[in-house]
């Protein structure tokens, strides 16, 4: 009896044993094998039929991507390449905002040193230019990723600043907003003048908006919201670049050559002049920053902390809030005149030195009122930078055909979820300006004012006055967006750009739960094994 319970023990035991050691193998292959986390990627083949061929496509998909996920492209400067502008939106900490948010990333790149803006081919909708190229990645990013065609931004300095530009200006119905950095309007060149012009002399806004125009001919539509920043003392690319940029985009979007807003602040321990103009629906569609006597590389190139929030890229949603908040009439051009925008139809639109504009809107459109754009009822605020609440202000009533008139206060980003930076306690609210507009609803006087709390992220600016105004609906509250920066990426001398940041290229991408998976299953087949194992056993 006692002999047979020896011989069953030893039928279970070898089986045990050889189980437990298997198990054992198996976790040590789970703990040795480390999650691979993303990383920037090249993509071989993205339907670049037609295109030039020495551009070429890198990607990078966050671990946690979003659902229906927004796309950023991020273009390089002039001698750049994918991972040198990757590793300066690292440093700004626009990587970790896209790992926040779960946007992905295209990362084009040319072997011809900088981009063809100035051909036709890349000037013309489908011309089969750089410009082209760029927006292929984008529809294949979209197929490839179930990525949303209503959330595609861009992003770049210097010579991929400039293609940020034209890619607004050639693709309005591909991009919903950009923010480039040191570059020059859409339909100049990458040569320079004695003057520092880019290849065109100083036009009327009139005049830089046709040239937009005619990249597209016969569109009508929306009409993307830019960011454009610019030191003043850029030896590279001169800073009347940033003026003339002005006049194109005001044009282009309807608006006054006076911005709603202007203040002076601290970002980054350097000074900055803010303006920003608002839509006819209160949106803030065109945001301007000159920082004094700032290099070509200014000390806030890719930093997340305003062009999260501005791009909205901090929020969910399958709508560009934009879209959402004013329609896709409320901001398309029509070939609107500087006259019938309230502004002239020249001269240069400078910084300012002081903080500006208040007042009160009493059914008075900024910029030109369109008749198909108004709604009805809610008044909101879009946050200036990455804080957790600190907006003001009021802007203007926007009027519409059905005689609803909405009043929404606007801060510099446009942004109204969650935030993780801190904000400036700067405020501002303006008094819309331009053609006037009557409508039928009612007004009431309401102002905002900011109280937001520091919610961590980047430090953001400080000082600066506001002012205020009062407007038509009622206001809103807001929550900016977040960002954080911790570098930025420096200028060159001459019209070579380099760049800081280290390489993003390097190890394949997959998810980091993969190597959890395959241990498990592993030491699932082991256990089936034993178990079988043990029921052939005799009793």
């Amino acid at each position: 009896m006692s002999q047979c319970r020896n011989s069953a023990c030893a039928h279970l035991t070898a089986p045990l044993a050889r189980f437990v050691a298997a198990f054992v193998v198996a976790l040590g292959l789970l703990i040795a094998t480390p999650a691979q986390a993303a990383s920037l990627q090249q993509v071989s083949s993205w339907g670049s039929s037609g295109v030039p061929t020495y551009i070429s496509m890198y990607i990078y998909v966050p671990d946690a991507v979003a659902t229906d996920p927004p796309i950023l492209v991020d273009a390089h400067y002039c001698g750049g390449t994918a991972s040198g502008v990757f590793g300066e939106s690292q440093g700004g900490g626009i990587i970790a905002a896209a790992d926040k948010y779960g946007f992905i990333m295209v990362f084009p790149q040319t072997s011809q040193n900088c981009w063809d803006v100035s051909s036709k081919a890349t000037q013309t909708h489908d011309g089969g230019g750089d410009s082209q190229a760029i927006a292929e990645m984008v529809k294949y990013t979209i197929s490839k990723y179930n990525a949303n065609a209503n959330r595609v931004y861009a992003t770049g300095t210097s010579s991929g600043a400039m293609m940020t530009e034209l890619l607004l200006a050639v693709y309005p119905d591909v991009f919903k907003g950009g923010a480039e950095f040191s570059g020059v309007p859409a339909g100049c060149s990458n040569v320079f003048d004695g003057a520092g012009l880019c290849g065109e002399a100083a036009q009327t806004a009139q005049q830089w908006g046709d040239r937009v125009r005619a990249m597209y001919p016969g569109y009508s539509g929306y009409r993307p919201r830019v960011q454009l920043w610019h030191g003043t003392a850029d030896g590279t690319i001169n800073y009347q670049n940033q003026l003339e940029a002005v006049k194109e985009w005001t044009n282009i979007l309807g608006l006054s050559s006076t911005p709603t807003t202007s203040t002076t602040l601290t970002f980054e321990s350097h000074s900055w002049t803010h303006q920003s103009w608002t839509s006819s629906c209160g949106y803030t569609v065109l945001d301007e920053w000159s920082e004094t006597n700032g290099p070509h590389g200014t000390d806030s190139n890719l930093n997340a902390t305003y062009v999260i929030p501005f791009l909205a890229l901090d929020q969910t949603g399958a709508t560009d809030p934009e879209v959402a908040k004013c329609g896709t009439t409320g901001n398309s051009d029509g070939g609107v005149s500087p006259s019938d925008a309230g502004g002239s139809s020249g001269g240069d639109t400078g910084p300012s030195s002081s903080s500006s504009s208040s007042g009160s809107s009493s059914s008075s459109s900024s910029g030109s009122s369109s008749g198909s754009s108004g709604s009805s009822g809610s008044g909101s605020s879009s946050g200036k930078s990455g804080s957790s609440g600190a907006s003001t202000g009021s802007s203007s009533g926007s009027t519409s055909s059905s005689g609803a008139s909405t009043g929404s206060s606007s801060g510099s980003a446009g942004s109204s979820g969650a935030s993780s930076g801190t904000s400036p306690s700067t405020s501002s609210s303006g008094s819309s300006s331009g053609g006037s507009a009557t409508s039928s609803s009612s007004s009431s006087s309401g102002s905002s004012s900011s109280s937001g709390s520091n919610g961590g992220g980047s430090k953001g600016p400080t000082g600066g006055t506001s002012s205020s105004g009062s407007s038509q609906g009622s206001t809103g509250s807001s929550s900016g967006g977040s960002g954080s920066s911790s570098g930025q990426g420096t200028g060159g001398s001459g019209n070579a750009d380099t760049s800081s940041g280290s390489s993003g290229s390097g190890c394949s991408m997959s998810p980091s739960h993969a190597p959890l998976n395959a241990g498990a299953l592993m030491v699932a087949g082991l256990l089936g094994i034993a178990l079988r194992s043990r029921r052939r056993q005799p009793e």
